[in-house]
C-alpha cells in the first residue's frame, strides 16, 4: 500500500476532532479500495457491566472494541464474551499504558466516583470520551474535566440520552415559540429512592471480598473503607462516598430540557428541605427524599426562574390543569409559564404537552427548527467522524451535572439557604460548604 495516497486512521481520528466541519473520508482514498480510515473507530470501554453494557454495545455499532476494563469480572461476563477479541483489564491505567496507540474513543460507565478520573486519564492522551452521568462526583472535578475536554479538543459527550430524542426539541421550539408565555417556575423529579439508609447499620459487619472483584481498584479515589455487599454492584448510588443519589442520578435527565431551553446556567441560590436525616449520624448515606430549590436570576432572555427538584418520597406536586384521569408526573417535569403550562416525562420518554388537551389541540405547533439526531450513542459517533461537536458535550454536560452537585451540597447543610458565585466558583455566604466543592482523594489518587 502506498503511504503518499493513504490517508492513515489515527491521522484522521485525531484530526476530526480539531477541525469542524471536516467530512468523512471516502472509501476511494483508500487505496486497494479497502475500509476508509472514517469506516471504523478502535474502541475502550472502562466499567462495562450494567448501564456500560448498553453503551459498549451501542458505540461500538460498525466500529471496532479493542480494550474492556472492568474491577468485577462478575459484573463485566455478558461484555467479555460479547467482545472475546477485546484485550480485557482491571485497572484502566494499566490499560491506557499498553494500548495508548492503539484506542480512539474512550466509553466510561463506571460507578460516579470514578468518573472523573477515567475520563481525566483519557483526554490527557487525547481519546474522544463518552461519560455517563453525572460526569462528576464533585464540583471541581466539573471544572477540571470542561478544562481538559476544551484543551485537547477531543469529542466528549455526557450520557443524558434525552438529549437525542425529540421530545427535548419539541419542548426547546415550543418554549421558544412562546407557547405558555415567560416560564416562571418549574416542579421536577423523579420518585426513585436511592438511599442506603436502611443498610447503614450493617456497615459494621465484616464480609469477605468476592474474588472475582478487585475492591482496591473499585474504591479508586474514593476514601479507603472496608468492602461491604450494600454498596455494591448497584446500590452505591446510595452512598455519599461513591454515587450522588436520585438528584446525582436523574437531573441530567429530568432538567435538561428547560436547562437547554431556558439557557438556565447556574443558579444563584441553593436550598434543600430534608426530612428524617440526620447528616452527622446518617451522612454516609443519602435521605429517602428531599426537595431542592433553585433560584435563577434574570438573563437577556427571560424572566427569574425558580426550579424545585422532588427525589424520592417527595412528590411533584400535581399541576391543577392535569386532567382528572391523567397520571401524576412522577419522573419528568411541569414547566409553569404566564400563559399556560407543559408536562414531560424524562429520556424523552411520556412525551412532552401543553395542558389540558384542549389548549394543546388549539397550539399551531411551530417549524422544526432544531436538527435531529438518529441517537445519542450515534451521535457521539458521528460527531467523531465528521470533525464537530457533539449534542451534550462535557462545555453543556459540564454545568448541568454541577447544578446537581450543587444541591447535593445543600442536602448536606439543610437547611441553610446558599448562595452561589457561579463566576468565582464558591459560596459567598458558606465556607463549610465551599470545603465540599473538592474533597479529598485517597492517597495514590490524584487527576
Amino acid at each position: 500500500m502506498s503511504t503518499k495516497n493513504t490517508v492513515t486512521r489515527r491521522a484522521f481520528v485525531k484530526s476530526a476532532a480539531l477541525f469542524a466541519g471536516i467530512s468523512i473520508v471516502p472509501r476511494h482514498v483508500v487505496a486497494g479500495g479497502g475500509t476508509a480510515p472514517s469506516d471504523k473507530l478502535q474502541l475502550a470501554g472502562i466499567g462495562v457491566g450494567g448501564q456500560g453494557a448498553g453503551d459498549v454495545a451501542g458505540i461500538a455499532n460498525g466500529n471496532t472494541v479493542v480494550a474492556l476494563c472492568d474491577v468485577d469480572d462478575n459484573r463485566a461476563a455478558e461484555t467479555f464474551k460479547k467482545f472475546p477479541d477485546a484485550k480485557k483489564y482491571k485497572d484502566f491505567r494499566k490499560m491506557f499504558d499498553e494500548m495508548e496507540k492503539k484506542i480512539d474513543a474512550v466509553v466510561i460507565a463506571t460507578p460516579d466516583h470514578c468518573h472523573t478520573v477515567a475520563a481525566m486519564a483519557a483526554l490527557k492522551r487525547k481519546k474522544h470520551v463518552y461519560c455517563e452521568k453525572p460526569l462528576a462526583h464533585n464540583v471541581y472535578e466539573i471544572q477540571e474535566l470542561m478544562k481538559a475536554a476544551k484543551e485537547s479538543g477531543v469529542v466528549t459527550q455526557l450520557g443524558n440520552q434525552g438529549h437525542s430524542s425529540e421530545t427535548i426539541r419539541l419542548f426547546c421550539e415550543w418554549i421558544w415559540d412562546v407557547a405558555i408565555g415567560k416560564v416562571h417556575t418549574i416542579h421536577c423529579g423523579c420518585n426513585a429512592v436511592n438511599s442506603g439508609l436502611g443498610n447503614l447499620g450493617k456497615l459494621k459487619e465484616t464480609h469477605p471480598v468476592p474474588p472475582t472483584l478487585d475492591w482496591d481498584q473499585w474504591l479508586g479515589p474514593a476514601l479507603q473503607r472496608p468492602y461491604h455487599p450494600a454498596y455494591l454492584p448497584f446500590s452505591w448510588r446510595g452512598w455519599v462516598p461513591f454515587g450522588n443519589g436520585t438528584v446525582g442520578d436523574w437531573i441530567c435527565h429530568v432538567v435538561d430540557p428547560v436547562f437547554w431551553a431556558l439557557d438556565l446556567g447556574a443558579p444563584s441560590t441553593i436550598e434543600a428541605k430534608v426530612k428524617n436525616w440526620n447528616p452527622r449520624t446518617q451522612g454516609d448515606a443519602y435521605p429517602t427524599g428531599d426537595i431542592i430549590t433553585f433560584e435563577f436570576a434574570a438573563n437577556n432572555k427571560r424572566g427569574p426562574v425558580k426550579l424545585l427538584w422532588h427525589s424520592g418520597s417527595e412528590k411533584i406536586p400535581r399541576p391543577p390543569e392535569l386532567e382528572k384521569d391523567r397520571k401524576d408526573v412522577d419522573t419528568g417535569a411541569a414547566v409553569y409559564g404566564d400563559k399556560g403550562t407543559i408536562t414531560y416525562g424524562s429520556h424523552g420518554a411520556g412525551g412532552v404537552r401543553i395542558i389540558p388537551e384542549t389548549k394543546m389541540k388549539e397550539y399551531k405547533r411551530p417549524e422544526k427548527k432544531l436538527p435531529r439526531v438518529a441517537g445519542h450513542h450515534q451521535d457521539f459517533v458521528e460527531a467523531i467522524k465528521k470533525g464537530r461537536k457533539a449534542g451534550s458535550d462535557f462545555s453543556y454536560g459540564g454545568p448541568l451535572t454541577e447544578l446537581a452537585l450543587l444541591g447535593i451540597i445543600a442536602i448536606k447543610l439543610n437547611p441553610m439557604k446558599l448562595q452561589w458565585d457561579g463566576a468565582k466558583m464558591q459560596f459567598a455566604n458558606s465556607p463549610e460548604a465551599n470545603q465540599l466543592l473538592n474533597p479529598p482523594y485517597r492517597e495514590g489518587w490524584k487527576l
